[in-house]
C-alpha cells in the first residue's frame, strides 16, 4: 500500500499569469504558499484483477477505457498497465470547488502514488510537468500551472513561467518573523460557495488570445503586484503586502461578471472595516474562500463569525507532494 500526499494552496501575489494563454507572450510570474491541509491519494492491489476506485464515487471496471474519471483514466494510461489489478481511494481535507487548487493537488498526489507504487522516484519538476500535461495538454482544461507547481514543490515559493513552458521555482525568501507573522495574521473562511473554476478561466483565456487590451493591462499589472509583493515579503513588510492584496482583489474583480457577488462584496468591506488590511477571494474567484490578511485578527474573526462564515485554520506546508506509507 501506497499513501500519498499533496498540499493544497493559497495565491500571495500574480495569480492569473500562470496561464498558457499569458505566459508564452508575456511570462508570468507569481508567489504561491502550500498549505498544511491536505489531498491523500492510496494505492494497493487488491485480490482480485480489475479497477477499484473510491473517491465521491465508486467504479469497478476491468479497463483502463472504461474508466469515468478523466483524471485517473488518464493517469493510468500513463503506466500503461497490461493487467489491470489496482485500487485507488482519495480523501481530502478540503472539499473540491474551494478555491484552493485541489485538481492540481489531486493529480499530484495520484501520480506520486502510482509511480511509487511502480518503484519509480519522481522529483518535483518531474511530477508538476507530467500533473501539467495531464490537465493542460491532455484534458485540454482552461487553467494555469500554479497548482500542479505549488503541490509539487510546496513552501513559500516563487515561479516564473516562461515563454517556451518552462517553469522555474525559486523560494521565497523571507525571514522566520515574517513566515509566522504571515501564519498568525492570513486568515481564511469559507464564503458556503463552491464552483468549477473552468468558466471564469475559458473566459480569460479566450479574451488573453484575442489580445483583448483590457485583460492583458489587467494580467500585466497583476504581475507587477506580484513582483511588488515578493520585494515586500521578503522586506518584512507584511503591512504593505496586505494592502498590495487589496490592490489585486480590486483588479481581479474586473476579469469577469462573475469574480464576486454582492454577498461576497459586502463580507469583504466587513472585513476591511473589521481588522483586515486587504483582501481577495483564493483561486479564480466566484467562492471558494476569502482570504485576509489582518492587523486585528480577533476583530475579524468576531465580524465573519456573526455572518456564519466558517474559519479554516493553517500553517504552511514546506514538503510538497511526498509518500507519507509505503508498506
Amino acid at each position: 500500500m501506497i499513501i500519498a500526499r499533496s498540499p493544497l494552496r493559497i495565491t500571495l501575489g500574480g495569480g492569473g499569469t500562470d496561464l498558457p494563454s499569458y505566459y508564452r507572450d508575456h511570462e508570468g510570474f507569481l508567489i504561491a504558499g502550500a498549505m498544511n491541509k491536505y489531498v491523500f491519494v492510496t494505492v494497493m492491489r487488491p485480490f482480485t484483477e480489475g479497477i477499484y476506485l473510491k473517491y465521491s464515487e465508486q467504479e469497478h471496471v476491468n479497463q483502463v477505457s472504461l474508466v469515468k474519471h478523466r483524471i485517473i483514466k488518464e493517469a493510468l494510461e500513463l503506466l500503461k498497465l497490461r493487467t489491470p489489478q489496482i485500487e485507488i481511494t482519495t480523501l481530502a481535507d478540503i472539499p473540491a470547488g474551494t478555491g484552493l487548487g485541489s485538481s492540481g493537488s489531486f493529480t499530484t498526489a495520484l501520480l506520486k502514488a502510482l509511480y511509487a507504487h511502480r518503484r519509480h522516484l519522481m522529483q518535483p519538476q518531474e511530477l508538476a510537468e507530467m500533473a501539467c500535461d495531464i490537465e493542460i495538454n491532455r484534458l485540454g482544461e482552461p487553467i494555469g500551472k500554479q497548482d500542479q507547481y505549488i503541490a509539487a514543490y510546496g513552501g513559500l515559493t516563487c515561479f516564473t513561467f516562461h515563454k517556451d513552458d518552462r517553469v522555474t521555482a525559486e523560494p521565497l525568501k523571507v525571514s522566520m518573523e515574517t513566515l509566522f507573522d504571515l501564519e498568525d495574521n492570513i486568515l481564511l473562511f469559507f464564503t458556503g460557495y463552491s464552483r468549477s473554476a473552468s468558466g471564469i478561466l475559458q473566459d480569460q483565456q479566450t479574451r488573453t488570445q484575442s489580445s483583448d487590451k483590457e485583460m492583458l493591462q489587467n494580467l500585466h499589472f497583476v504581475k507587477e503586484l506580484g513582483y511588488r509583493s515578493k520585494e515586500a515579503l521578503e522586506s518584512g513588510k507584511t503591512s504593505q503586502f496586505g494592502e498590495l492584496l487589496h490592490e489585486h482583489w480590486e483588479h481581479k474583480k474586473r476579469r469577469s461578471g462573475g469574480m464576486s457577488n454582492p454577498n461576497i462584496d459586502r463580507w469583504y468591506d466587513l472585513g476591511i472595516n473589521n481588522g483586515a488590511v486587504g483582501g481577495k477571494l483564493v483561486g479564480a474567484g466566484g467562492g471558494g474562500f476569502l482570504m485576509f490578511y489582518g492587523h486585528d485578527r480577533n476583530k475579524l474573526r468576531h465580524a465573519m463569525k456573526k455572518e456564519g462564515l466558517e474559519e479554516v485554520r493553517f500553517g504552511f506546508d514546506f514538503e510538497g507532494t511526498k509518500v507519507v506509507l509505503s508498506s
